[in-house]
């Protein structure tokens, strides 16, 4: 195993660590934080980003597991400056962190190992954020911004686009890390939807019917929508609907999967 400044990186952990300064900036200067601003990061490691980070803003809020690392913060960071929550970003309540008026702003570079159900976890709380900035596999946050119709659109695609609008921010080769993981990295940026302010045919009815609709969708992703929907519509509705029956899963955008799951009302 690699050790990185007295560190052994830890696979279970997913652990590769930033130290190119040059990203670093461009990480920071992204996130934007400000004063007044709660800014919370996810798995702060040796600091790369911390310490950038405490720069901008105090205290700052980070989510470490690893034990050897939150000694090592807290020796480096007087408790004032860093606020340190030990566990589970998986199991992390971030809205408890919500504060008044406060912009809640989540930023991290995510153990690729735990990247996809993470995403999932956050969705819950995308109504208290007020945007997230990640660094992730390439591979991953393609799938996150794909459009309907390319071979990379999927669940993870509609899911987190129906909550968020994203954007990649740039690519991160491998070198920029310690150790260097096997593949190119990406920062995304996470901005949660407004349904305020956004048509009626993009907001679902019940989020669970939603849910079940995409997953279900995507559950044999080669095959035509009126297979694999139709314990939940028939091929008439799906017309209805001005939905291809013979159409797949990866054809449909995020409103095409709304109107569908507003169609049903509640099922279980």
């Amino acid at each position: 195993m690699k050790t990185i400044d007295g560190h052994t990186a830890r696979k279970r952990f997913g652990q590769n660590f930033l130290v190119s300064a040059g990203v670093i900036h461009k990480i920071v200067d992204a996130v934007g934080a400000r004063n007044g601003d709660t800014v919370v990061e996810i798995g702060p490691g040796l600091g790369a980003l911390t310490e950038p980070l405490l720069e901008r803003i105090e205290p700052l809020h980070v989510v470490e597991i690893d034990r050897d690392l939150i000694a090592r913060l807290r020796q480096r960071f007087a408790p004032e400056r860093l606020t340190i929550h030990e566990g589970d970003a998986l199991e992390f309540d971030f809205g408890a962190l919500k504060q008044n008026n406060a912009r809640l702003k989540i930023v991290g570079n995510l153990p690729y190992n735990i990247s996809s159900p993470l995403l999932f976890h956050l969705v819950g709380y995308a109504p208290q954020i007020h945007d997230m900035h990640f660094m992730l596999q390439k591979e991953v946050v393609d799938r996150m911004v794909a459009a309907p119709g390319s071979g990379t659109f999927g669940r993870l695609s509609v899911m987190l686009q129906y909550r968020f609008h994203m954007e990649r921010l740039f690519i991160v080769p491998p070198g920029s890390f310690n150790p260097p993981p096997k593949v190119d990295s990406a920062i995304v940026r996470m901005i949660p939807v407004d349904f305020a302010k956004v048509d009626a045919e993009h907001t679902a009815s019940n989020n669970d019917v939603f849910a079940k609709v995409v997953t279900t969708a995507f559950s044999q992703r080669r095959k035509m929508l009126r297979n694999t929907l139709r314990a939940l519509i028939d091929e008439s509705a799906l017309q209805r609907l001005g939905i291809t029956p013979t159409a797949r899963a990866e054809d449909l955008g995020v409103t095409d999967f709304v109107r569908i799951a507003n169609s049903l009302g509640d099922i279980r």
